[in-house]
């Protein structure tokens, strides 16, 4: 695999969400990334196993009893042998299992250990269990997604798992590896979800010290509150969305739209207006449908775009020329992103079944075969 990480030894010990996707998105950027999944099959979690879940694909996967003193011996031969670990338990698992970053660091100075929580490693939440929903909760992010009038509503898992959780974690290892790679000794990465959402929500912050932004739900310029900044229902039941927010994007969307002589859109940042030339956008949209707005407004600086579903988004002539999603083992993904001239991602192959490099892995730690099959009847590998 190409990718300007090639040449990493990353070791995941399995679970779900964040840990993976952080671990997806190492190996997408050319990373060895050795999945150590259970001697059971299993990852972990309630969804199945399967070459089909996208988050664990690019990886290799070893399969390791870590309820054997032999299973805990070789986890530690293989992070010795790594640049860095993920793993997302619970605080205090990893050192119960003698996994602990006292021990993996005595064992490998130089590896940059990385723990994926959702309330961190300290702090009195730390020890209990708790979803997205709860870390952005208690992060002063999900009071501010709805609209006026309605409830917070999650959108979806994407904050707290992935923008604030894994994306940040994989950050935190890259910066790592790179200190690591100036000189500097191994480190342990503390990733709580609750911290990345926080740092996520930092404009927000900043727009509420100068006074500009409301903590009132669904009343301000990003969050539904304007009329020019929002999504809007088609005659054929789907849905636009707009976002003129600068002046000369706004008069685009005047002219396109047909209202450059009413003049109550004049007011465009005036806050006690917003609902009134929302409702008329609203009936004004919803009198084409999504193809004739298109057909009007994209490729113009409205600031437009169709909403798409999943299977809609594969298929723009946009995503299709970049090709922003790519078949993996015969179902569309993602590509890896961002884009890199001078070392080109490879393509992702599909996720391992637990234990699928089993033998080779232990081969490269310098394991024979004669105990390689020692360790698997003993039920130590899988």
């Amino acid at each position: 695999m190409g990718g300007p990480l090639t040449g990493l030894r990353i070791v995941e010990f399995a679970g779900i969400g964040p840990g993976p996707f952080c671990g997806m998105m190492l190996a997408d950027h050319g990373a060895e990334v050795i999945r150590v999944d259970r001697a059971s099959g299993s990852r972990g979690g309630s969804q199945p196993v399967t070459t089909k879940d996208v988050l664990a694909r690019g990886r290799k996967s070893i399969a390791l009893n870590l309820k054997t003193e032999e299973g805990v011996a070789l986890a530690r031969k293989l992070a010795a042998s790594a640049d860095g670990i993920i793993e997302g338990f619970r605080p205090g698992v990893m050192e119960r299992l003698g996994l602990g970053p006292d021990e993996l660091l005595q064992d490998n100075p130089k590896l940059v250990y990385g723990r994926m929580t959702g309330w961190g490693q300290t702090g009195p939440y730390a020890p209990y269990a708790g979803h997205d929903i709860n870390y952005i909760s208690l992060a002063g992010a999900l009071a501010h997604y709805g609209r006026a009038g309605g409830k917070p509503t999650p959108p979806i898992n994407m904050v707290g798992d992935f923008g604030g959780g894994g994306m940040m974690l994989a950050f935190g290892m890259v910066a790592a590896l790179l200190n690591v790679a100036r000189g500097g000794e191994g480190q342990v990465i503390d990733a709580a979800m609750t911290d990345g959402t926080a740092v996520l929500m930092s404009m927000m912050h900043g727009m509420k010290n100068m006074g500009v932004w409301s903590e009132e739900l669904g009343v301000n310029l990003l969050d539904t509150g304007a009329h020019f900044y929002d999504t809007y229902e088609t005659a054929d039941g789907k849905f636009i969305s707009i976002g003129s927010i600068e002046p000369q994007f706004y008069a685009e969307l005047r002219r396109l739209a047909g209202l450059e002589e009413d003049s109550a859109f004049d007011a465009q940042h005036d806050r006690s207006q917003w609902g009134a030339l929302k409702d008329k956008l609203t009936a004004l949209f919803k009198s084409k449908t999504r193809e004739e707005w298109n057909a009007i407004m994209e490729h113009t600086d409205v600031c437009y775009a169709p909403v798409l579903t999943m299977s809609e988004a594969a298929q723009h002539p946009h995503n299709v020329e970049r090709q922003t999603f790519i078949e993996v083992g015969g179902d569309t993904q993602p590509a890896p992103a961002p884009r890199y001239s001078g070392t080109a991602n490879a393509d992702p192959a599909p996720a391992p079944m637990p234990g699928d490099d089993t033998d080779a892995i232990l081969e490269s730690l310098g394991i024979a075969q004669d105990e390689r099959t020692a360790l698997r009847d003993a039920g130590t590998v899988a």
